[in-house]
């Protein structure tokens, strides 16, 4: 039995039968024997959509290869101070402790200095009693790129932005739970954008005042 309603044979293919009645979908071998047919579910309105919940937050959007930013070292200069000209373009880094961000804890979004390409978020920052500012994952994968750095005689794991390649400092694996990964970022590179009050509001509401980030051992390394 297929139940009521208008029934439409799909296809028929080494025996097998797909049929779409109403709502639901059908897939059965044919009268000559096999395994009974399974029945799948499907709302022909919401084939191909996403899964996600309409009041989910939506996420911060992956940036476009396409939206790639090259200059010329003259445009990197006229547009960046002398400190964030020498740390995002020519790897430098700032002294522990004296960046504007190492200990900054307003709640918010760190952008590239040199392209606004969101790269940190509040949420994933911890106190890793470096001195500079420090982060447990970024706030989308494809927004970093890494690459060894063989300077200093060692080999070292280099953080730069994926849209403009500016350097940001060095990522090791002594970090906090749940990527045990600490992103040691100069900051000379980021630019911080505060969230709403809006904003906060509700993530406060939501989450209520305990802290998810138990401050983990200092390490020594620098960015």
């Amino acid at each position: 039995m297929l139940g009521r309603g208008l029934v439409f044979v799909v296809a028929a293919v080494g025996g097998c039968i797909l049929v779409l009645t109403g709502s639901r979908l059908f897939t059965g071998t044919d009268t000559t024997g096999g395994e009974p047919s399974a029945r799948i579910t499907a709302n022909p309105s919401t084939v191909g959509s996403s899964p996600a919940a309409a009041d989910e937050p939506a996420p911060t959007p992956a940036w476009n290869m396409k939206d790639k930013i090259v200059k010329t070292d003259a445009e990197w200069r006229a547009l960046l101070t002398e400190e964030q000209y020498r740390i995002t373009r020519r790897k430098g880094t700032e002294r522990a402790f004296t960046g504007r961000y190492w200990n900054h804890k307003e709640p918010g979004v760190y952008v590239c200095v040199c392209c606004g390409l969101p790269l940190f978020s509040s949420e994933h920052k911890f106190d890793s009693g470096t001195g500079w500012p420090s982060f447990w994952q970024p706030i989308q994968p494809g927004h970093v790129a890494t690459k060894p750095d063989r300077g200093l005689f060692t080999v070292r794991t280099e953080v730069l932005c994926a849209r403009c390649d500016a350097h940001l400092g060095h990522v090791f694996d002594d970090g906090p739970p749940p990527t045990g990964l600490r992103y040691c970022i100069n900051s000379a590179a980021l630019k911080f954008v505060p969230r709403s009050p809006a904003q906060s509001q509700t993530n406060e509401a939501a989450s209520g005042e305990a802290s998810s980030q138990p401050p983990p051992d200092a390490p020594a390394d620098r960015p």
